[in-house]
Order: C-alpha cells, then sequence, then structure tokens
C-alpha cells in the first residue's frame, strides 16, 4: 500500500491547518460556553471550498477525494469540533445525498449553492422516538398528488436554525413499514416549519442543535428524492459516508488532545523533572500515539474504499467505532496529564473530553457500529 499524500492532499491539509488554528481557535473557549454559532467562521470555510469538498466542480464543488476530506475534517476537529460537524453534515449527508440520489434539477436549484458554501443543509432523520431505530418515522408525508403533506417533529438536528435546505426522512406509506419512507427537500421559508429551542448539550456547544416542527408542510412532489418509498435505503447509504466524516471529526478530537498533552509533558515539572521524563506518563502517551494511528488507517481506509467504487460500508463503522473510542480514552488521558489544569477551560483539554462523547453517540451509535459491522461479517 502506497501511504504517501499526493501534494494536492498535503496542500489540502495544510490548508485547514492554518484555518483552524488562525481562524477556529480565537475565540473557540468563548463561542463553547456562550453555545454562539461560528457564523463568520463557516462563511470563510465556505469561500475556501470547505463546505462542498467532494462535490464535483460543475455543481460548485471542489471536486476532491475522501481522503482529501479525512485530512482537513481531522485538522479542523483539532480545534473546534463544533464547527467541524457542520462541515461533515454539509458534505457527507446533504451535498453527497443530492449529487448521489437528486435529480438534475434538484442538484441545480439546491447542491449548487450548499456546495459553495452560499447556504447550509441540515439532514432531518432521528426523533423523540427514533433514534436508533430508524425504521419507525412518525413523521408523516401524506400523498397529496402533486406534493406531500408533511407533519412531524425531528430532533437533535445539527445546522437546525442555521440551515435554509432540509433533507426530511418521512413515512408516507405506514404499511410498508421501511419501505414506505420518502426522502423530502424542505425549504426553510416554506409554511408551517418551525424551529424550536436550541439544546443544550454537553459538548459541541457552538454547534447548532434544534429540534424541528413540521405543521402541514406542503413540499412539491417534484422535491422527493428518488422513487417512492426510496427514502429509508437513501438514508443508509448517506450514512455510511456520513460515518467517515464523523470517524475522522473523532480522530481530530483525539489528535488535539494528544498534541496538548505531549507539550504539556515537555512543559510541566514534577519532582525536579519534565512529567514526560516520568515513565506514568510515557506509557499514557505511547497508548494514545498507538490508538490515534489505528484510528488514521481505519478512516483513510475507508476513505480509499469509497473513493475507489469498493463498498465500504463495513469499513466506514469499523473507522467511527474505533475512532469514537480513542477520541473519549485519549481525551480523558489527555485530560489526567494535565492533572488539575485539565479540569481548566483555559486548557482546551476539558472540552475535547466533552465533544469527544457525542461522537460515539450520533450517527449512529457505537452498539449501532457494532451491528452493522456484524451483519456485513455474517451475511
Amino acid at each position: 500500500m502506497n501511504f504517501d499524500f499526493t501534494e494536492e492532499q498535503l496542500m489540502i491539509r495544510q490548508a485547514a491547518r492554518n484555518f483552524a488554528q488562525n481562524d477556529l481557535k480565537p475565540g473557540v473557549i468563548e463561542r463553547d460556553e456562550h453555545q454562539t454559532f461560528p457564523t463568520e467562521q463557516m462563511k470563510k470555510l465556505g469561500e475556501l471550498g470547505f463546505l462542498g469538498m467532494m462535490v464535483a466542480p460543475q455543481y460548485g464543488g471542489g471536486g476532491m477525494d475522501t481522503t482529501s476530506y479525512v485530512l482537513a475534517m481531522e485538522e479542523l476537529s483539532k480545534v473546534d469540533a463544533s464547527a467541524s460537524v457542520v462541515v461533515s453534515v454539509n458534505n457527507s449527508l446533504v451535498c453527497y445525498g443530492l449529487e448521489k440520489y437528486g435529480n438534475e434539477e434538484q442538484k441545480q436549484k439546491y447542491l449548487l449553492p450548499l456546495a459553495k458554501g452560499e447556504v447550509i443543509g441540515a439532514f432531518c432523520l432521528s426523533e423523540p422516538e427514533a433514534g436508533s431505530d430508524a425504521t419507525s418515522q412518525h413523521t408523516t408525508a401524506v400523498d397529496m398528488g402533486d406534493y406531500y403533506l408533511l407533519n412531524g417533529v425531528k430532533n437533535w438536528i445539527t445546522n437546525g436554525n442555521s440551515a435554509s435546505t432540509y433533507i426530511v426522512i418521512a413515512q408516507t406509506h405506514p404499511e410498508k413499514g421501511s419501505k414506505g419512507i420518502n426522502a423530502l427537500i424542505v425549504e426553510r421559508s416554506m409554511e408551517g416549519f418551525a424551529v424550536g429551542a436550541k439544546e443544550n448539550k454537553m459538548g459541541i456547544r457552538g454547534s447548532d442543535t434544534h429540534s424541528l416542527m413540521f405543521t402541514d408542510v406542503k413540499v412539491p412532489k417534484a422535491n422527493r428524492i428518488g422513487e417512492d418509498g426510496f427514502g429509508f435505503p437513501f438514508a443508509m447509504k448517506v450514512l455510511e459516508g456520513g460515518r467517515i466524516g464523523i470517524a475522522a471529526q473523532a480522530l481530530g478530537i483525539a489528535s488535539g488532545a494528544y498534541e496538548l498533552a505531549l507539550n504539556y509533558s515537555k512543559e510541566r515539572k514534577t519532582f525536579g523533572k519534565p512529567l514526560s521524563d516520568h515513565q506514568a506518563i510515557q506509557f499514557k502517551l505511547a497508548d494514545m500515539a498507538t490508538e490515534i494511528e489505528a484510528a488514521r488507517l481505519l478512516c483513510l481506509r475507508a476513505a480509499w474504499l469509497k473513493d475507489n467504487g469498493q463498498p465500504y460500508g463495513a469499513a466506514s463503522a469499523m473507522a467511527k467505532l474505533f475512532a469514537s473510542e480513542a477520541a473519549m480514552k485519549v481525551a480523558v488521558e489527555a485530560v489526567q496529564i494535565h492533572g488539575g489544569y485539565g479540569f481548566i477551560k483555559e486548557y482546551h483539554v476539558e472540552r475535547l473530553m466533552r465533544d469527544a462523547k457525542i461522537t460515539q453517540i450520533y450517527e449512529g451509535t457505537s452498539e449501532i457500529q457494532k451491528i452493522v459491522i456484524s451483519r456485513d461479517l455474517l451475511k
């Protein structure tokens, strides 16, 4: 295997690293504390092409590969996971879903501005009673002839109040179960659409998480993605790619925490010598570095499979499972290495520890990843 990155991939990684350090790091603690969405930063990311990285240039994107996306996500996530999750959702769930499965009219109308970063998108699957069990959709899209009448509630929606375009998964034919679900493109301006209160979260507090309410929203038939009943397969296929983005986010959180701990261990002295001279700390750093490298290889393998047109569902689940577990382990150890300072906001690692937890939950919990992996092994 060739482990060398191309010149273009290295340039993208460096651009993401520079942006993270120069634009995201200043104010990241304050944005987290006050739950402030990084509006200006996202505007700049859009202008730089990070919100439609893998979309074809003809639809306003950068035409980059998934490996470049993983490298960028890691660098952004080292500093601000609240910003990187916006990048992940817009790229992996919204833009990818529209480019792969949308028709030409939908691509021209919705994908172009999303890929250019002119607007932000949201993916609406989870409900109060449909989290891991995505087939139990209570949001309904009743077929009214030339439009659907959409009613229901979606929960924990990233970009809930900042998006302009929403992909909503809803049940049209309850008697058909998962085969009766549709994916609809909903515009923020449609009558009957409302945004609920912002969730007060433990981590990724700068990201925009809301419940969404749909009351007799008229969605044109032209806004349905794919054939009637394609909604559930659409959601599952989109999530396969989305897991690569979240795996890369978890990798970035782990890498950021590790780098902070490594540097701190060299600077902080105890018992007359640097922390890094103590074998107990050396062993922690060795374990952290090994976990991160393994997670990175799993992420890059999933990205390579996707770029080369090979099945990547199980690989993305493995990457997401391992990287999210590694993020928690590494972040906890980073706090431990910092000692009392690790419990203080200005040292960043406490925030990274809080941010790490959600990577084990959203876009499929660790338990769901194990189901995906074991089904692939046993099929």
